[in-house]
């Protein structure tokens, strides 16, 4: 076989002793790797903010937000009832079921004033009649009373969401209600179930456990009314101890007291 060209001209260099002035091929060089470049992990991107509560703005007609003179002018528990169960001056009563405004004697010589209804206030529209309502109905009845010689009312009229304390603003808003039916009602004394009533009715902000059995008096009306601190019913029965039942025992005993001296 006869050696091509290229072959015959490479053989006549390499005879002459000068193949290395014609290079040989070479292969054609790998491509270089790329360079390395630093890769960051992407940023995590900040969680949308969660959109501002809505600030609740009360109703300005006189049946969502009964004017001051409404409540001053009611003469009756009645009148006072109809002139506020439309009520939506807070956030509560958009929520609520029934308007809990209170029941009893209209001239009871012993009010109860709680903190606000609960599940089971809500769904019947009167003031303590689940588990704690049945105890204070069996501590009403060991004093030689009924639950209608008395009258049961609450700071708020309608139930705070999960039976939770209600608000300062919340609060406020009822107070005048409140205050009303004590005018009304002018009962002897005053028992405050609970640390709630004792703050918004007269301002004490110490725990219940320090303050219960120790009279105060709320100044109302012109008059100034004995007020005996107590546990709240719900509270004695997740408390069902002796201590506790003995204490309320003696602040209701005291209450009663107070109110046969005062008729004597």
């Amino acid at each position: 076989m006869e050696p091509s060209p290229l072959e015959a001209w490479r053989d006549t260099l390499q005879e002459l002793g000068v193949l290395g002035l014609v290079r040989e091929p070479r292969p054609a060089p790998e491509p270089a790797p790329a360079p390395f470049r630093r890769t960051e992990a992407p940023r995590p991107q900040p969680a949308p903010s969660a959109p501002a509560p809505t600030r609740y703005e009360p109703p300005t007609d006189a049946v969502g937000c009964p004017p001051p003179g409404a409540v001053a002018g009611a003469a009756t528990l009645a009148d006072l009832e109809q002139a506020i169960q439309g009520c939506l001056k807070c956030p509560l009563g958009p929520g609520r079921i029934r308007f809990v405004f209170g029941e009893g004697h209209p001239a009871a010589r012993l009010m109860f004033i709680g903190e606000g209804p609960g599940r089971d206030e809500d769904l019947q529209g009167r003031p303590f009649v689940g588990k704690a309502g049945e105890l204070l109905d069996r501590m009403i009845g060991a004093l030689g009373l009924g639950r209608g010689d008395t009258y049961i009312a609450n700071v708020v009229k309608c139930r705070p969401p999960d039976n939770r304390t209600p608000l300062p603003e919340e609060a406020r808003a009822c107070l005048g209600y409140l205050h009303r039916q004590i005018e009304l009602i002018q009962p002897a004394v005053i028992v405050t179930l609970g640390a709630t009533p004792l703050r918004e009715l007269l301002g004490v902000a110490e725990g219940i456990t320090r303050i219960r059995g120790q009279w105060r008096q709320l100044e109302l009306g012109g008059r100034r009314i004995p007020v005996m601190p107590t546990f709240h019913p719900a509270y004695v029965l997740r408390q069902y101890t002796q201590d506790v039942r003995r204490a309320v025992w003696e602040d209701l005993q005291a209450a009663k007291a107070w109110i046969d001296k005062a008729e004597a």
